[in-house]
């Protein structure tokens, strides 16, 4: 019969205590129901075996057989005459049955280090040769144990961070209190559980108060418990209490984290070591951290959760894996790791993983800092990032940012990976940090343009899909308006696209990979902070410019998108935000945007006649042909003066030369003598720069022919 028994204790947050819950399974299917199974419900283990909570408890009072967790290639470690002996002393002289493996390994232990006359801590090829006879000689039960904390590779041994720097932290040997641990909870002549034994332990498994803990230290797995300020009621705890089976279990458990050295086939390293859930700290997706925090990190771990029962052979299976992979490489931080989350974790089973980074705080001690619950969802939305891999360009601006350390750059490479890692771990609308990835993305791409020195170490931003504006269109005229002005570009002879818009914002050459192009630097016209009149008046004038010395068949003008005229008209008469507008604007000129139209969701004033008049002249004479605006074979030029007066202010003059422009191509407008009706040249040279739909631009003749057919009236009257 199977009990289902909820360990209240074993939760987890926070990493002792997750470690804790896979001892506890680990030793049960080990040692007592080879058909144990756990898994994770309502932040608790729930433990499915013959056992019910007497019996579990009866068997690690009674049963349980510690595991040789011992590490002589540390000081501190019971094995040298200055360590504390506490542990190791007892255990040396044990008779208990339950303790015999423990012992003998111990013995082991000092039968090598008397061979090899070590009476102190090895250091260097000495330890690295004493590490060697150890995995040589030492049985499979002690071999568990070095494992977890050491991996012995060509070079030199490697330590995963997970247990420190090979079963320490610092002064802590965790061994040595492991078996100090171990000798609270068991005697060691008789194997019977020591007084507090029981006690403890039902607090350890089931969190039920007990008094009369003792006090130890727990290193890094537990910083609520490593003592310090306000850990207690008084000011500060210098020795804080710490149960004897949470340090047992936890240890227990870590094992089945044993790290695995790797042959590379390719590439010119000898050997590389795989860390099971273990990558590089990232300081973005958490706001516990900070980049500064990169520095003096050892490492993230991510901590799997799974919601269905799961046997020792398939959890030993899963975290002897433990690998995240994008694409053919391994994550290699936390910002790649989040990304390959939904891969690894849909796979297999998993719900989510508890993200931890071991931190420098309160001095230089390290603690297993919480960070934040990734969930595991197949999200098609982070599938966008992998487009920034082109050319390696996330990875390089993200090491020219920590390389460069100036608080312009790392400000921005922090907002970038704290939007990737919200999109790659959204579970709700992702417009929003899309729209906030375009946004930051034109800022870099400002940033590179301005910064030679940055260029050399990072390649533009790539050019995105569609799918970035598709997933960020909010519907919003400022989204409307933006997409429409982000696709401008002028035509070739043979209807190649040239000339778009980010060739405006940095020097690169064009094409389906963007490059620099130091010989573009002339091009480039955006200016960061200045108004958005001025730098589409800048890429106007340019525009013009170079298609005429081109010999470009068409105006600067094309477009896939196009704005609704009620839009047009909101941000002529200022009811729009101007500032979302123009952040907008860079990031969208990175994207491919996509044909379409955007929809009006306001009635709004009618346009200024100024605009109605001017309209024709700043559309391509493809637009004119189809909407019958102009006859066939007719040009309708956009004299460079138009643009510089507006901008200068001078709306009455651009008028008069746009109307006398209408009149020499034929084209009847019934404005003849024209209040502008708008006073500010340079916003009403921006909205007639903003691409129109046919329909839209047919309205506004309908519109002229109708003032043309009220002054006729007018006269005959």
């Amino acid at each position: 019969m199977t009990e289902h028994l909820t360990l209240a204790g074993c939760t987890p947050i926070p990493l002792a205590n997750y470690l804790k819950a896979l001892g506890v399974l680990r030793l049960v299917a080990e040692q007592a129901d080879r058909d144990a199974r756990g898994y994770w419900l309502n932040e608790q283990l729930v433990l499915d075996s013959s056992l019910d909570a007497a019996a579990l408890q009866r068997f690690f009072l009674e049963h349980y057989r510690p595991t040789p967790v011992l590490a002589p290639w540390n000081g501190g470690s019971g094995f040298y005459p200055k360590d504390n002996q506490d542990g190791i002393a007892p255990l040396t002289r044990a008779t208990a049955p339950r303790l015999v493996e423990l012992h003998d390994a111990i013995e082991l232990i000092r039968t090598i280090l008397d061979r090899e006359s070590l009476t102190e801590r090895p250091g260097g090829d000495t330890k690295a040769a004493l590490l060697g006879e150890l995995r040589a000689e030492l049985p499979d039960s002690a071999l568990a144990w070095l494992d977890a904390a050491v991996v012995l590779t060509e070079e030199s041994p490697k330590y995963p961070p997970l247990l420190g720097t090979g079963g320490n932290d610092g002064r802590l040997d965790f061994t040595n209190n492991f078996m100090q641990r171990v000798v609270a909870v068991i005697d060691t002549a008789t194997g019977e559980p020591s007084p507090g034994a029981a006690g403890w332990l039902e607090e350890a498994l089931f969190a039920s108060a007990t008094p009369g803990l003792p006090t130890s230290k727990v290193g890094q797995f537990a910083p609520g418990d490593a003592g310090g300020p306000n850990q207690v009621s008084g000011f500060e705890a210098d020795k804080p209490l710490v149960n004897p089976w949470d340090f047992i279990f936890m240890l227990e458990g870590a094992l089945l984290f044993a790290a695995a050295a790797t042959k590379r086939l390719e590439g010119t390293e000898r050997s590389g070591v795989s860390y099971p859930f273990t990558v590089r700290a990232t300081g973005a997706g958490s706001g516990s951290t900070a980049t500064g925090d990169e520095g003096n990190a050892r490492a993230e771990f991510w901590a799997p959760l799974w919601p269905d029962p799961v046997g020792l052979p398939e959890l030993s299976a899963l975290l002897a894996e433990g690998r995240a992979t994008l694409g053919r490489r391994p994550a290699r931080d936390g910002l790649d790791f989040a990304r390959a989350v939904s891969r690894l974790g849909v796979d297999r089973g998993l719900t989510s993983f508890q993200r931890y980074a071991f931190l420098m705080r309160s001095g230089k001690a390290y603690f297993a800092t919480p960070l934040n619950r990734i969930s595991v969802r197949r999200n098609p939305g982070a599938d966008l990032i992998d487009e920034l891999d082109t050319h390696r360009w996330l990875s390089r601006f993200r090491s020219h940012a920590r390389r460069e350390g100036a608080h312009r750059v790392l400000s921005l490479a922090r907002r970038l990976e704290d939007a990737l890692f919200e999109l790659a771990t959204s579970r709700d609308d992702e417009g929003p940090v899309v729209r906030r990835l375009i946004v930051v993305l034109g800022e870099i791409q400002l940033y590179l343009a301005r910064s030679p020195k940055a260029r050399d170490n990072c390649p533009p931003v790539p050019r995105l899909s569609a799918q970035w504006f598709l997933r960020a269109d909010d519907g919003s005229p400022e989204m409307s308006i933006a997409a429409a002005l982000a696709g401008l570009h002028a035509r070739d002879a043979k209807g190649a696209w040239r000339l778009r818009l980010r060739h405006y914002l940095a020097p690169e050459r064009g094409g389906h990979t963007p490059e620099w192009d130091d010989q573009a630097d002339h091009a480039v016209i955006w200016h960061a902070g200045a108004r958005i009149e001025d730098n589409l008046a800048g890429v106007l004038a340019r525009g013009l410019l170079e298609t005429t010395r081109g010999g470009f068949p068409d105006k600067p003008l094309y477009s896939p998108r196009t704005a609704p005229l009620d839009d047009v008209a909101d941000w002529l008469n200022g009811n729009l935000d101007d500032r979302r507008l123009a952040r907008l604007l860079p990031g969208l000129a990175l994207v491919d945007i996509p044909k379409g139209y955007g929809h009006s969701t306001t009635r709004s004033l009618p346009l200024p006649a100024a605009y109605r008049l001017l309209k024709p002249l700043f559309c391509t004479d493809e637009q004119l042909l189809r909407t019958e605006k102009i006859p066939a074979e007719t040009h309708l030029p956009l004299p460079r003066e138009i643009p510089r007066r507006l901008h200068s202010g001078d709306v009455a003059e651009a008028l008069a030369s746009g109307l006398r422009r209408l009149r020499a191509a034929g084209i009847r407008t019934g404005l003849h003598a024209i209040n502008p009706g708008h006073r500010d040249g340079r916003r009403l040279l921006a909205a007639l720069m903003i691409p129109i739909a046919d329909s839209a631009l047919k309205s506004l003749w309908h519109a002229e022919t109708a003032t043309e057919q009220t002054q006729k009236t007018s006269e005959t009257d």
